[in-house]
């Protein structure tokens, strides 16, 4: 039991260890005997635990999608919020924690989206159906919201969650080029009047 504890944590500790590197300077830029020598592990150790670089990219995306759904199933889920308050709180906390004015960038999708999606068929299945289940989640969001009255829906609720992280994701890469908070701020401002109250 040991052993498969210790292949659990070595496996782990790679993947985060990557995710820092990777947030600041894409896949393609960290080569494995950086990663490796930075995880403290043997290069031929990595062939232990994942078949190639690519499967490797594909876990580390499966695996952030996996936490960051569940970080989104916590904020829906949150008590004694009414259902728009939750979706405010969701943008929110994209905006408070994406502001940088550096190259890195915590979201994964924002940082390799467009570097790996033409480099592997792989990482752009586990990207598309990662951004599809994010989107399903705010349109969860988006009807409950509406169940309980704190919302009115003029517009499909599956239209309107692809446009908001549609809008989102496209500030989140002008935020990178402009290294201020404008574009987040104004998409923020956007998403208020889709929803409805702006200011609230």
């Amino acid at each position: 039991m040991k052993a498969a504890n210790d292949t659990v944590d070595i496996r782990q500790h790679i993947l985060d260890t990557a995710h820092g590197m990777m947030s600041g300077r894409g896949f393609t830029a960290v080569g494995l005997n950086d990663l490796l020598t930075a995880a403290g592990v043997p290069k031929g150790s990595f062939y232990h635990y994942f078949k190639s670089k690519e499967g490797f990219g594909e876990e580390l995306l499966r695996r952030y999608f996996d936490d960051y759904l569940a970080a989104m199933d916590e904020t829906f889920g949150a008590e004694r919020q009414t259902g728009r308050e939750r979706l405010v709180a969701y943008w929110r906390h994209w905006l408070e924690t994406q502001v940088t004015h550096d190259a890195r960038s915590k979201c994964l999708v924002v940082k390799l989206a467009a570097e790996v999606a033409d480099l592997s068929e792989g990482m752009r299945g586990v990207l598309l159906a990662g951004t599809a289940r994010i989107i399903e989640r705010i349109r969860l969001g988006i009807v409950a919201a509406a169940a309980d009255g704190s919302l009115v829906v003029e517009d499909d609720p599956a239209r309107l969650a692809e446009t908001l992280y549609q809008t989102w994701l496209g500030a989140s890469l002008l935020q990178k080029i402009t290294r201020n908070d404008a574009p987040l701020q104004a998409a923020m401002a956007t998403t208020q009047r889709a929803l409805g109250q702006v200011g609230a």
